[in-house]
This record gives structure tokens, C-alpha cells and sequence, in this order.
């Protein structure tokens, strides 16, 4: 059954699978050795050093902007005012200037920057930094000479690719806003976010391969830049075939990359050198969206400063980072988790971008790839792990993975059964690094660290500087038991604010109503306090995450109930006891109008087209109705817990209360 907050959990028996060695020698170490110089103290373990970090947060962040070197033309005044709360969003490393693209183009050398390639594609793109470097003056130089400027908003509807990265960091190097969402996405996914952005530039690509399948997506792109106002060029990158062979839709102000690019040149068939703005530390630089579970996604803003700093704390801190590594996620453009690969440019590591099916032409694709090009560092998602074991595939009968010294999962919680798998199966000596936070702060609250040892079915620690725990309903710390995730002390990577959210209504909503004062993150963990790791339960709120694809049930509700079959719905998610996640969506429907196969396959056709395939429940069921709040608010969070097992005591606050037993001893939903 779904555990949910104040269940007791037992600690975990401290399974270690994989102990580190030359503790002293990592990045941390030496991080911990000179804050015990510095500030006269006798750190002597990694939790000591957590403990001072979120206790003397400003000397730690400040600590941490020399340590990993932020390049910056102004320093600071302040760190910050640390008689501010974390609900008051505090700003961070006042009077400093700075730009997060130089920060990641600060190497100008020959090696190799990106690796690029995916599925049906029989080779590999190699971009050194020198030509990386080159290609963002060339799309920063065009971008300039169209009239994109400071605070403007550059966004794509693009494929995992180098021109996603090249185009982000010519925006930033402006000081306009990047914003991406995946081409998987369908027209009304997009237009959610994007219309309440309003950009002036959007890059797309022409088509997309997956499973085996190409896909035009100049139909989707014509309906979204029909609805965006605002939108002054549209900039075709020819992702799959060959520039000369694309037959250019009718869409207005569409160019060609390759013309784009030129539009940047001078008389002379130069480009102008590349300049940097220098901004605040608290600048824009990415706007991220919530998930859409209470209506239309919330715009996240997240700065330039504070995205940086933190994941340079992640990668060269809690990853050991260096310029020697090459790390590669499997994500798309639409997952916080690609913005936190490209910041790996700023330590001079490669990155490694695939996009496709990873399981086309088949199961051990990306370990090709990884040992193809050396990776060192490689990140997917859970789920991803978890399909692997079921086929029984096992790479460390087929593959070398030499350099492999690391795996990360996200995306939902990673099985026990799955840190079994990765050691017998895939390599013995690495370390393999559940992390966990959100596209709410772009970084993790917890995550991999080379100092601790992993624990079967833990997430190593908490990370530096982030003041989590885990409370009971009572707003009361707890460990070994279930509780709310919350942090409760100000960190540089939360947003800014929500993009046109005037006096920070839906902010504070969104984060602080729960506990006032202090971040309610959504999420259910239990902390062991014997190993200080975490145990990751799931989602608290209505965001479903079936596969590590975070997105809300308002997604869904806006594709199928314009349907005139459908006249209610409810969309919940349920878990198993390995605390695997899938979508159940329930149809009451209209009068006179049947439950039938025709209607689950139209429902399905409808999400995949205006959503992704990804996106389609895995169950869909009938009910005689949906339980509401006196107010009117549907109710997911009841529904969920009575498929888990769980009862309803209160039913003082539901308009029709006896709807809730409609939803008791479903046998469809007993094979989970």
C-alpha cells in the first residue's frame, strides 16, 4: 500500500553497496579540510560539515561562490540578509554582476565540449569548446541583430541537441530569458506554458525520430506559433535529414538556421566578437513550469546567479566533477534535468546529449553509447533502470563501461530491488546516486555524495546548504517515519518569482501555505537517522509522475473533457509496494453516452495528440461520479488514498460524500 505522512517506517538495515575511499581527496573533502582552516573548527565527518552548512548558510554560500570559482566583473556586498525567512525570497550576493553563458564558456580549447547523437543516427556530433564558443557568437550575433534584448524571452520547441544549447547560452549571454519544452509535447501541453511568456523568438526543429518512426512537426508548430502573439522569427533547425530537403511550412517569419545565422554577419562576412552581459546575481535566466495540477502551469523563474551557484555546489561538490569527466543525462529539453546537464560546461566536463527512444534498436543502446565515447557520468531516470531488470538486460556481460564511475536516477523514487540490479548487473565499483528535488528549486534537495556510503534504497545524504527535514502533520520534525518534505531555511536557487504573479499570490500559495513560513516541497520521505539518508515515498500533492513524466492532472482534464461523451473526470495515481507509480483516470460520462472500448481509445488518441503518449493513464475506468469540496474543487488526494487502502474519516468537507465509496475495492486495480 502507498505509504503516506506519519506512517512509520523502520530504518532501513544499512545495506551498503558501495563505501568510498580517499575521502580527503574528493572535492568535498577538501572542501570540508578548508572550512576547518578557515573558520577554526574540527568538521570530522560529512555531517558535521551538512550540519554547519544550513546553520551558517551565508558563510557557506559564500564559501562555495570561491570555492567553485564563479567567474563575475563585480563582486558582492552581501551574501545575504539573513534576518529574512525563506518565504520572504531573500536575494542573493547583492551588487554582484555576473553572466551565467561566460561562466559556461570560460574554456576555449579543443576538447571536445558535446557529443551528440540519437536514435537512427549512425554517427556522432563533436562540438569542442573553441567551436561551441564560435556557434553561440554566431546565434548571439543574429539574435542581437533581430532586436533580442535583455529580459526578452527566447524559447524552443526543440530536440535534445546542440543547437538547444547554443541557442540558450546566445540568449543568455544577452540577458533574455530561455524557456524549452520537448517536441512530444502537443499543441495545447505548449501553448500553456508559452502563452503566458509571450517570446519574441522560438526555435524549433523540422522533425523527430522515435521508435523507429519520423515524426513531422511542422503541423504542431504552425498551430502553436499561431497563437503566440508575440513571436517575431521562427527559426527551423534542420534535425532530421538534410537542410536542402526540408519543404519549409507556411508559417510566418520562418527562416532556416542556417539564414538566421547569417543574419548575423557584417559587410565583411564576420561575425562581432561575443560580449557578455553583466547582470545581477538574481537576473532571469530560466523560466520553468509547475506541473498544472490547480489549473494552468505555474511560471517559475528561476536566475542566473542562483542556478549556477547551486549546480556547481552539485557537480563539483556532491558529483566530484572535473574536466576530465564526461557526463551524460537522458532527458529531453522539457526536463529540468537538461538545464542541470549543460551547466557541466562551466567545469569544463563534456556532455553527452541522446535524444530517441532508449530502447531503440534496443535495450542496451545507451551503454553503446556510453562506452563509445567515455562517459563518466550518467543520469536517467528510475524508471528507466527499473525496465532494464525486468528485460534482464545485464551490461556487465556485454559492455565494458571502464570509464563509468557513476550512475544518477531521478524522475520518482529509485526500488531497492534496483540498487540490487545496477551492482550484480551493471558495474560493482561505482556509485550509483538517487537524487531528488524538483523543477521548482532547477537542483536537488538531497542527492550523491563521494564522501558517504551508498545505502540500498537511500538517497545519500542532504545536500549542503539545504536546510530539509521531514515533518509530521504537526508541523514537527521526525525521523524513521513518513513525513512532509520541507525546508526551512533560504537557498540561492529557489525562484525568483512566478513570471506575472503580482504580489506573490501563487508563490506563496504554492510552497507556504502548509506551514507558514517554511517550504513545503510536496513530497513524502522518511530521513533514517542512523545513515542520514533519505527514503523517497512519493508525491504528496496531486502531481502525478508516472515514469519520472512530472505533469498534473489538469493536463489531462483540459484534453478530455471537452469531449461531449465525457461529462467528469478524475485523474489519480497509484502505487505499488515497491512505490512504483501509475495513472489511473476515472470517466463519468454524459448522459446516454456508453463506457466502452471506442471511448478509451479516443481518450487515449486525445492525450496523445495534445500531450505525448507518455502522458496516457495506464488504467482507465468508469465511475458513477466525482467527489467534490463543498467549494467545488474536485478531490484527487481522498480518491488516492482510498485505492491504496486507506479510509476517509472526515467527509465534512465533500459536496457528495457517498461518491467516495465508488472508488473502494476496485478489482481493475488490484493487479498493481
Amino acid at each position: 500500500m502507498a505509504t503516506n505522512g506519519g506512517t512509520h517506517q523502520p530504518p532501513s538495515k544499512h545495506v551498503v553497496m558501495w563505501e568510498p575511499s580517499s575521502v580527503d581527496k574528493t572535492k568535498m573533502g577538501q572542501f570540508r579540510l578548508r572550512i576547518n582552516q578557515r573558520y577554526g573548527l574540527n568538521l570530522a565527518c560529512y555531517d558535521d560539515l551538512y550540519k554547519w552548512s544550513v546553520k551558517n548558510y551565508s558563510a557557506f554560500w559564500k564559501e562555495c561562490w570561491e570555492f567553485v570559482g564563479i567567474k563575475c566583473s563585480k563582486t558582492y556586498d552581501q551574501v545575504v540578509d539573513v534576518t529574512k525567512g525563506i518565504a520572504e525570497v531573500p536575494t542573493w550576493f547583492e551588487g554582484s554582476l555576473l553572466n551565467f553563458a561566460e561562466n559556461l564558456l570560460r574554456y576555449d580549447d579543443d576538447r571536445v565540449a558535446i557529443y551528440a547523437t540519437g536514435e537512427g543516427q549512425d554517427s556522432v556530433e563533436k562540438t569542442t569548446f573553441k567551436e561551441l564558443r564560435a556557434n553561440v557568437t554566431k546565434y548571439a550575433a543574429a539574435m542581437r541583430k533581430m532586436g533580442v534584448k535583455k529580459g526578452d524571452r527566447v524559447v524552443g520547441y526543440i530536440s535534445n541537441c546542440p543547437a538547444a544549447v547554443e541557442a540558450m547560452l546566445a540568449a543568455a549571454s544577452i540577458g533574455a530569458v530561455w524557456s524549452s519544452t520537448s517536441p512530444d509535447f502537443g499543441v495545447s501541453g505548449v501553448l500553456s506554458r508559452f502563452s503566458q511568456i509571450q517570446p519574441k523568438l522560438i526555435f524549433s526543429v523540422n522533425a523527430v525520430v522515435y521508435n523507429g518512426k519520423t515524426h513531422n512537426h511542422f503541423d504542431k508548430l504552425k498551430n502553436v506559433v499561431q497563437e503566440l502573439n508575440n513571436i517575431e522569427k521562427v527559426v527551423i533547425i534542420p534535425f532530421v535529414g538534410k537542410e536542402e530537403d526540408i519543404q519549409m511550412p507556411n508559417i510566418k517569419n520562418s527562416v532556416l538556421l542556417s539564414e538566421f545565422l547569417k543574419s548575423g554577419c557584417r559587410t565583411d562576412g564576420t561575425y562581432p566578437p561575443l560580449t557578455f552581459e553583466q547582470l545581477p546575481f538574481n537576473h532571469p535566466l530560466y523560466i520553468m513550469y509547475s506541473s498544472g495540477t490547480t489549473g494552468e502551469p505555474k511560471c517559475m523563474v528561476h536566475s542566473a546567479g542562483g542556478t549556477l551557484l547551486q549546480h556547481l555546489k552539485e557537480h563539483v561538490l556532491h558529483g566530484n566533477m572535473t574536466r576530465d569527466d564526461n557526463i551524460m543525462y537522458f532527458t529531453t529539453t522539457g526536463w529540468m534535468m537538461w538545464n542541470w546537464l549543460v551547466s557541466s560546461l562551466a567545469v569544463g566536463a563534456s556532455i553527452a546529449l541522446y535524444d530517441g527512444s532508449p530502447l531503440i534498436p534496443n535495450a542496451n543502446v545507451l551503454w553503446d553509447f556510453i562506452d563509445d565515447i567515455g562517459v563518466s557520468i550518467f543520469g536517467t531516470g528510475a524508471k528507466w533502470l527499473s525496465v532494464l531488470r525486468d528485460k534482464e538486460v545485464y551490461p556487465a556481460e556485454t559492455h565494458s563501461l571502464k570509464t563509468l564511475h557513476t550512475i544518477l536516477s531521478t524522475g520518482s523514487p529509485l526500488n531497492p530491488v534496483c540498487y540490487d540490479y545496477v551492482y550484480e548487473h551493471v558495474k560493482k565499483n561505482l556509485l550509483l546516486g538517487s537524487i531528488t528535488g524538483g523543477t521548482d528549486i532547477i537542483s536537488c534537495f538531497a542527492g550523491q555524495n563521494w564522501t558517504v556510503p551508498v545505502v540500498r534504497g537511500e538517497v545519500q545524504c542532504r545536500n549542503l546548504g539545504m536546510a530539509i527535514e521531514s515533518w509530521n502533520e504537526h508541523g514537527q520534525p521526525i525521523f524513521d517515519e513518513s513525513g512532509e518534505l520541507v525546508c526551512t531555511k533560504p537557498f540561492p536557487s529557489q525562484p525568483t518569482c512566478f513570471w506575472n504573479d503580482e504580489d506573490c499570490i501563487k508563490y506563496q500559495k504554492a510552497y507556504f501555505t502548509k506551514f507558514p513560513g517554511v517550504w513545503a516541497h510536496g513530497d513524502f520521505c522518511t530521513i533514517n537517522s542512523q545513515t542520514g539518508g533519505i527514503i523517497m515515498q512519493g508525491r504528496s500533492d496531486g502531481t502525478l509522475n508516472p515514469n519520472g513524466v512530472r505533469f498534473g492532472s489538469s493536463d489531462i482534464y483540459s484534453i478530455i473533457e471537452p469531449m461531449i461523451e465525457i461529462e467528469d473526470s478524475l485523474c489519480v495515481p497509484q502505487y505499488n509496494s515497491q512505490r512504483e507509480e501509475r495513472v489511473v483516470l476515472f470517466l463519468k460520462m454524459s448522459k446516454d453516452c456508453p463506457f466502452d472500448d471506442h471511448i478509451v481509445k479516443a481518450v487515449k488518441t486525445k492525450i496523445r495528440q495534445g500531450l505525448s503518449a507518455r502522458h496516457i493513464p495506464t488504467k482507465i475506468l468508469p465511475t458513477q461520479d466525482i467527489p467534490y469540496t463543498l467549494s467545488g474543487k474536485k478531490v484527487e488526494v481522498a480518491v488516492k488514498k482510498i485505492i491504496a487502502g486507506e479510509s476517509i474519516e472526515s467527509r465534512g468537507a465533500f459536496k457528495n460524500p457517498e461518491s467516495l465509496d465508488l472508488f473502494e475495492n476496485i478489482l481493475e486495480l488490484q493487479d498493481f
